[in-house]
């Protein structure tokens, strides 16, 4: 029978979604569909802790690694994919089962976005050649003027919302805050068990610590170095890769590689507390599971979705 509804597995970086997902997936014959803004990045597969071969070739991965870090993924436009994927899983009587840290694209494809109309190339160009005569502080100042209720949530160095927020009021001559306070359109409209990943903060941080060190021996150097050669605007989505910047800066001769390391590692734990912290606060319906073990965590996991498909099959 047809599933009508998704599984989201959540949490932090390092604590162990990729990994579970797939046993999740074997068990429930389910599709694994991404949900992390970086983890979209074709050129990316080391720093972003892509799921290895030999788990995406178990069960079908979806949406990673698919786009070139030269091209920005939108909220909407990752919207715009995941629902496609959900369907198509959902048409071949699998479950979909996203996976991923980013809080906000998921809020994004359960309760829907802003009717933003889509923003024409040439204004597009227009602002970018206007950023680059104010520069980017220059461009907030501008937006304050603007658009100040958008400009008061931005930090002034924040290139690509302050973009944004600009391109929407050049094009529609209504600020970006206007439209957020429109009624939301497209969230998904089936149901969706919610399973949040919360472990002790010091288990996750000694993990932290060790993914970033897992990254640097299996090449994260090498592939930070062809990004570098690359020559990308800094201010792309993509250049926001945790570590990524430690690593260029020390291909640069700014920094030691040690030094490098410790700067990533110590970004990558304040990034899973700013995570922990969201997931807390913006998704109280989820389940939450503290364990750290997986002898724990997969039956509790396990029985949540059964739960959940039995629900589905009985309202049906």
């Amino acid at each position: 029978m047809r599933p009508r509804g998704l599984v989201a597995l959540v949490g932090p970086t390092a604590s162990g979604k990729s990994d579970l997902a797939v046993a999740l997936a074997r068990t429930f014959g389910g599709v694994v569909i991404n949900a992390d803004s970086m983890q979209v990045y074709r050129e990316l597969a080391i720093l972003t802790a892509r799921p290895t071969l030999p788990n995406r070739a178990s069960v079908p991965h979806r949406l990673y690694g698919i786009l070139p870090v030269s091209e920005p993924c939108s909220a909407a436009r990752w919207c715009a994919l995941a629902q496609t994927e959900i369907d198509a899983a959902l048409d071949a009587g699998a479950l979909p089962i996203l996976v991923g840290g980013t809080g906000l694209y998921l809020k994004a494809l359960l309760d829907g976005l802003a009717p933003v109309p889509d923003v024409p190339p040439t204004v597009r160009q227009a602002v970018r050649e206007r950023l680059a005569r104010l520069g980017v502080e220059g461009m907030w100042r501008d937006l304050a003027r603007r658009d100040p209720a958008i400009a008061a949530t931005l930090q002034p160095a924040d290139r690509q919302r302050i973009l944004r927020a600009f391109e929407v009021v050049e094009a529609t001559g209504r600020p970006l805050s206007v439209w957020q306070e429109l009624p939301r359109e497209g969230a998904w409209p089936g149901r969706v068990l919610t399973l949040l990943l919360d472990p002790r903060r010091d288990w996750l941080y000694r993990r932290c610590d060790a993914r970033f060190a897992r990254m640097l021996a299996h090449g994260a150097r090498d592939e930070a170095a062809a990004i570098l050669g690359l020559d990308l605007d800094p201010g792309l989505p993509a250049m926001k890769t945790l570590g990524l910047r430690d690593l260029m800066d020390h291909l640069r001769g700014t920094i030691g590689l040690l030094a490098a390391k410790a700067r990533a590692q110590q970004a990558t734990r304040n990034y899973a507390k700013r995570q922990t912290t969201w997931f807390r606060h913006q998704l109280p319906q989820a389940i939450q599971c503290t364990a750290t073990s997986r002898t724990q965590l997969e039956p509790r996991m396990r029985s949540a979705i059964g739960d959940f498909l039995q629900e589905l099959t009985v309202s049906d």
